[in-house]
């Protein structure tokens, strides 16, 4: 379901305010079929660049549209809405599949696991539409690998932005893990009765 906003984005949940855009774990970002290895990272930016579109892209190979990008974040987020601005001429991705926390995907994965959902797009050159999530099954997400199995042209497809708007949890991952750690009880902090006796005893 895509979402046709005509109003300010300043003033309403579109803002930058809830982009995920800095939560992105970009040097980790991955796709598959990218014609320039690395270029799937130019593709995130902030909402305010969405439209910029005279730098670096995502391709894919001449003859072979489909693309599969990986993306993980720095802490777990929920994900309320997904944008995507394509490329002219019918270049433009004309499906989009989502799966969530599965790591190292392949095309035949893509191809033959069920999507938590999926998009059917529309030609997005001016950044005005954003694909709204089944929000209650894009909770604590760790990574979002997205499916474009073709273009509208069919030969490549081409994407020039691709943005999550949603909440994050303010605790990066690895701290969370080292909380854990922290508060798990030590035996020698807690001392028995008798051994509390004893050391009376000795004082």
């Amino acid at each position: 379901m895509a979402c046709l906003h005509d109003h300010s984005c300043e003033d309403h949940d579109c803002s930058s305010s809830w982009s995920l855009y800095k939560h992105i774990d970009l040097p980790k970002v991955s796709a598959l079929n990218e014609a320039v290895h690395g270029s799937a990272k130019s593709v995130f930016k902030a909402w305010e660049q969405r439209l910029d579109i005279n730098g670096e892209h995502l391709e894919s190979n001449e003859g072979d549209p489909e693309l599969l990008v990986y993306i993980p974040f720095t802490s777990d987020v929920k994900i309320k809405s997904i944008a995507i601005v394509g490329g002219a001429h019918g270049t433009s991705p004309s499906k989009m599949r989502a799966f969530i926390n599965r790591d190292a995907m392949d095309f035949s994965d893509a191809q033959s696991m069920q999507a938590i959902q999926e998009w059917d797009l529309v030609e997005n050159l001016q950044g005005v539409l954003e694909y709204q999530t089944r929000y209650a099954k894009f909770q604590g997400v760790a990574s979002i690998t997205l499916h474009f199995p073709d273009s509208f042209a069919g030969d490549i497809s081409r994407i020039h932005y691709i943005g999550f708007k949603g909440e994050a949890t303010q605790l990066k991952r690895d701290f969370v893990a080292n909380i854990v750690y922290e508060i798990r009880p030590n035996p020698s902090d807690h001392k028995t009765s008798a051994e509390m006796d004893n050391i009376s005893r000795v004082e």
